[in-house]
């Protein structure tokens, strides 16, 4: 087997509570990647909108932004607003599901403890095709229930679902099982259930848009939803404001989604989506896709890895390289700017480096890519 090359964490985007995300020189926004500091030990990031999860292969969590603080002996991380969670081990092969608020610093006791079984929880943790991966969380070790960001915090699934991936979106869940299926669930208001409907489901349910099609990987945004076949196509469905669906979309004043820094409350947003039908909007213009749609990225390119922030999307190709597409007022997207996109554009950085992709994990408004130098033909 060939040696695995070593790679390097980048980061871009919104760093206004001091984020690790390279330099950030003192600004809010980083628009185009740059190394993270501690790069060179990072095997797992997990982004909120305000801080960040850094796992080093030596077991430490590192927290940046508005909360600042550091702990040892952790395998992995998920970081939301509401919850901070943490498998940590705890002697020998035992293990520990920990659940913080993110406030707390990881000083005093967690908000909830649960001990995991140790033959469960060592799952392809050495594999390298996992290794710059965001990790297991919030599907937990064994595959039998995942973390819910408010109580109950952990929430069992059915024994019949055979779960290879679930990922978490502000109202929705995505699940993909060993057969390659896709399920979803929870808020459907904004069509990322990708039912056909607005409903929610209370319940996982199959999608059934994508039967008999495999699926290698899910990715659940803010209000849509993204999952890649084993073939490299794929596959978006949901809300469309910002064109992170990469399907037209109507041109407003970026202003008019955040105050003060702070992203507009769902009631507000609800009132942003409502005005989508004005007169003035082109006819062309698609707020919502409720069924999944196939989405061909530039070249006839394969996709392999796929990530979705609060409103934008970033997709890893079978060739190492980025695209990015959606909402980009913060530099999320990479291309050097804060332009939005309704169209996948290539990130460039990489490629002018000569580096290889292999992951990327969006947080809300920034965006974590892991990359390797390419080899040389």
């Amino acid at each position: 087997m060939a040696e695995e090359r070593h790679g390097t964490w980048f980061g871009f985007g919104f760093c206004g509570f001091g984020q690790a995300l390279g330099s950030g020189n003192g600004c809010h926004s980083v628009h185009s990647p740059e190394p993270l500091s501690t790069s060179d030990d990072i095997c797992r990031v997990s982004a909120s909108w305000s801080y960040t999860a850094l796992v080093t292969r030596g077991g430490r969590v590192e927290l940046s932004g508005s909360v600042s603080s550091a702990a040892e002996g952790c395998r992995d991380a998920w970081a939301s607003e509401e919850l901070l969670v943490l498998l940590r081990a705890k002697g020998g092969p035992n293990t520990e599901l920990q659940a913080w608020p993110p406030g707390s610093a990881l000083q005093g006791e967690p908000l909830w403890v649960q001990s995991l079984d140790s033959g469960a929880e060592a799952q392809g943790e050495d594999e390298p095709s996992r290794e710059a991966r965001a990790g297991t969380l919030p599907l937990l070790p064994g595959a039998r229930a995942y973390v819910n960001p408010r109580p109950p915090f952990c929430k069992p699934l059915a024994p019949e679902l055979r779960v290879r991936q679930l990922e978490l979106g502000t109202e929705h869940a995505l699940l993909l099982c060993e057969a390659g299926q896709v399920f979803s669930w929870g808020g459907g208001r904004h069509g990322q259930l990708g039912h056909g409907t607005l409903e929610a489901e209370l319940e996982p349910r199959l999608l059934e848009a994508l039967q008999g099609l495999r699926m290698a990987e899910v990715a659940a945004g803010g209000w849509h939803s993204l999952c890649v076949s084993e073939s490299g196509d794929i596959y978006i469905w949901g809300w469309n404001e910002s064109g992170q669906l990469a399907l037209p979309r109507r041109n407003t004043e970026e202003e008019r989604k955040t105050v003060r820094g702070t992203e507009l409350s769902e009631d507000c947003l609800e009132g942003a989506a409502a005005a989508l039908g004005d007169v003035g909007a082109p006819a062309h213009f698609i707020a919502i896709q409720p069924f999944p749609a196939l989405l061909d990225l530039p070249l006839n390119s394969d996709a392999v890895k796929a990530s979705c922030g609060s409103r934008h999307t970033a997709v890893v190709t079978r060739t190492g390289d980025l695209y990015t597409w959606g909402w980009g007022k913060y530099g999320q997207l990479g291309h050097k700017d804060s332009t939005s996109l309704d169209r996948p554009c290539r990130v460039e950085y990489f490629a002018e480096k000569q580096l290889e992709v292999r992951a990327v994990t969006c947080g809300p408004w920034n965006t974590y890519v892991y990359a390797v130098q390419r080899e040389k033909v």
